[in-house]
């Protein structure tokens, strides 16, 4: 029995190994129908910016593919859904602390005088400027909430802006163009929030929710276009598919003590995340819908979690079509016993092999892999043996707080596995922007960990791999030092003109 869970947690970890081959998008059938809460990337790093080594860092990216010219509505978050970021300290993979974020959308009904009596006369623009009237249709608000505990049953704390003139927190208009917002970049800075995250810290965090430049760098089409690129090619120079397009990130600095579990954060530093949305379980289409806004419907009954994310791209290339959507209202302390027929066949391997002649490995069960993304590699990102904490192999980010903080500049974004010296605060412990998890995933798949200083730990050798110090790639990269070196740090989005 002991040998089956053990293989069942290997073979989990090559479906993990094989997602990262490109972002979050579109992976399950139903999410195609619900956009607004599709997760497309999650971030979780210690903060680098200068002065918040006391932080952690989590960015939570949805609504994806956004072209900036998506008017007239843009893509405003659902206020009818409850966006959620969950923090395991214990390694059971249960959630032990969640932030909650539930949006309001509301209508000012900007008008016009039309016409020689000076009727009023509602826009149909978000937003009209001119000259120095400045008309806005539409604001977005959002409660933020910490749970302690059961995600639905656990201690609520309201959280607020330090502020005190503010009761909700607010997100910025989407980027538009220059001539609605001539300077975007300070405009979206105003709503970067302090937080009074109570009695967890004396320290206040940060919290930031608007729309962002889509900082993945993939090449896209030729990865699903059965791997049509050169893996062993130039690490740059290839297409990203994403450059131009823009997410909506959720972002929040935390402080490390509201994180790790109280009382063990020097037996325990190590912490997983993963993001979550749910939606109501009913929806009744009013067949005449007032005038206003989000009127066209009434939805009610518990929350159903529809879209999950920790590590990057597990759904949309790994689980079988029929339960990509069982996979995106799953919880990761199930993912053994919900997804075996998937996790004893890993098929990534197996195809690079086909299409490149590189042999894949053949160390079964693939420890090297249950490391490097279902418990942490040890002394990296694995909970601490002393640390007495009964942990479960599950698919999430983990990070270990205790590891220093690389700045932008010094990063490599292979991570660990960059040679000749080592970055022990990237990706697989944790993810930074600058990270290249498409290429360290590749890399990992086809066994690089038993090849490497850290094959002992993982516990395979060499021979166990005959293509592991292949420097596999998709030939794009985007380094730390393109993106914002402070909070949120993801770069402005692409204005829509």
């Amino acid at each position: 029995m002991k040998y089956a869970i053990h293989a069942l947690s290997a073979a989990i970890a090559v479906c993990v190994s094989a997602s990262a081959v490109a972002s979050s998008h579109r992976e399950a059938p139903s999410i195609t129908k619900v956009p607004k809460v599709d997760a497309t990337d999650f971030y979780m790093f210690n903060s680098y910016e200068d002065g918040r080594s006391d932080y952690v860092t989590i960015i939570a990216n949805y609504l994806p593919l956004q072209d900036a010219y998506g008017g007239p509505n843009y893509f405003a978050l659902d206020p009818d859904a409850l966006y959620e970021i969950h923090i395991d300290n214990t390694g059971d993979g249960v959630e032990d602390l969640t932030f909650q974020f539930d949006f309001e959308q509301t209508l000012t009904d900007a008008q016009l005088p039309i016409g020689p009596d000076g009727t009023m006369v509602s826009i149909p623009l978000k937003k009209y400027r001119n000259g120095d009237n400045d008309f806005q249709q539409t604001s977005e608000t959002y409660g933020l909430t910490m749970v302690s505990g059961d995600r639905r049953t656990g201690t609520r704390t309201q959280l607020r802006p330090v502020d005190d003139t503010k009761t909700v927190f607010e997100k910025p208009l989407d980027n538009i163009g220059s001539k609605s917002t001539p300077d975007y970049a300070n405009y979206a800075n105003t709503f970067v929030t302090e937080v009074n995250f109570g009695s967890c810290s004396n320290q206040n965090g940060r919290v930031f929710v608007g729309q962002r430049q889509d900082g993945f760098a993939v090449n896209l089409g030729a990865i699903f276009d059965s791997l049509n690129f050169n893996p062993l090619g130039a690490r740059t120079g290839q297409p990203n598919d994403l450059a131009d397009k823009n997410v909506t990130s959720i972002a929040l600095e935390v402080p490390k003590s509201c994180l790790v579990q109280s009382g063990n954060a020097t037996t325990n530093p190590v912490i997983g995340g993963w993001t979550t949305a749910s939606v109501r379980q009913a929806t009744l289409v009013n067949p005449m819908p007032a005038s206003g806004i989000n009127t066209s419907a009434k939805k009610g009954g518990a929350w159903t979690q529809v879209s999950r994310l920790g590590s990057p791209l597990v759904n949309e290339v790994v689980i079988g079509l029929k339960d990509k959507d069982k996979f995106n209202a799953s919880e990761p302390k199930d993912d053994a016993a919900n997804f075996a027929p998937y996790v004893f066949t890993p098929t990534l391997p197996a195809v690079i092999e086909l299409q490149f002649g590189a042999k894949a490995p053949t160390n079964f069960p693939r420890t090297d892999l249950i490391a490097a993304f279902l418990t942490g590699i040890d002394t990296v990102n694995q909970v601490p043996a002393g640390s007495n904490m009964n942990a479960v192999p599950s698919e999430m980010l983990r990070l270990n707080t205790a590891v220093p903080a690389v700045s932008a500049g010094q990063q490599q974004d292979l991570g660990p596995l960059a040679t000749p010296t080592a970055d022990l605060a990237g990706f697989p412990n944790g993810r930074r922007p600058g990270d290249d998890v498409v290429d360290v995933a590749l890399r990992a798949t086809m066994g690089v960990l038993c090849v490497s200083g850290f094959n002992t730990q993982v516990g395979c050798v060499a021979a166990d791999a005959p293509a592991g110090g292949a420097p596999l790639t998709d030939g794009t990269a985007q380094p730390a030092t393109t993106f914002m070196t402070s909070f949120p740090y993801l770069n402005t989005p692409i204005a829509g003109e």
